[in-house]
């Protein structure tokens, strides 16, 4: 594992290129939001090194990255919406209860596989899966959700 610190923009560049040096087999994008403000950067430095890279949301993945695994964030920001009119019903902050994510999603998307030699397992093909809301079906997604 090569860990790549950015702190800032600036620093991303130059933090790629030395990732580069170590000649790594995959690259895994953090969530941070400083990553995600350049995310159509990472993804065309990936595509331009032929580089597999995982990213934590399905708007990466329909951006042009290989793979997505991470929560569903329009559920979860409906859950959020729920948390609002309960406290405007008079419910406390206090005793609501903290939740995590229980529904993940893991988006693959096929024409970035293809385009770095790729072949998807026809295993993860056979399993129930939807085209992504949000894309063209001729974009080339799957979508798996997982509760």
């Amino acid at each position: 594992m090569i860990s790549v610190e950015v702190r800032n923009v600036s620093e991303l560049d130059g933090a790629l290129t030395h990732m580069m040096r170590e000649r790594p087999e995959a690259f895994q994008m953090t969530n941070d939001p400083s990553h995600r403000t350049r995310v159509g950067r990472i993804i065309a430095f990936m595509d331009e090194n032929k580089l597999p890279a995982m990213y934590q949301t399905r708007d990466a993945a329909a951006a042009g990255g290989l793979i997505s695994y991470g929560p569903d964030l329009p559920e979860m920001f409906m859950r959020g919406a729920d948390y609002v009119h309960r406290i405007l019903q008079g419910a406390k902050p206090a005793v609501l209860p903290i939740e995590q994510p229980s529904t993940f999603e893991l988006v693959v998307n096929l024409k970035t596989a293809n385009a770095l030699g790729l072949t998807v397992p026809l295993t993860l093909l056979a399993v129930p899966m939807r085209s992504s809301n949000d894309t063209e079906p001729s974009a080339g997604l799957i979508r798996r959700k997982a509760s």
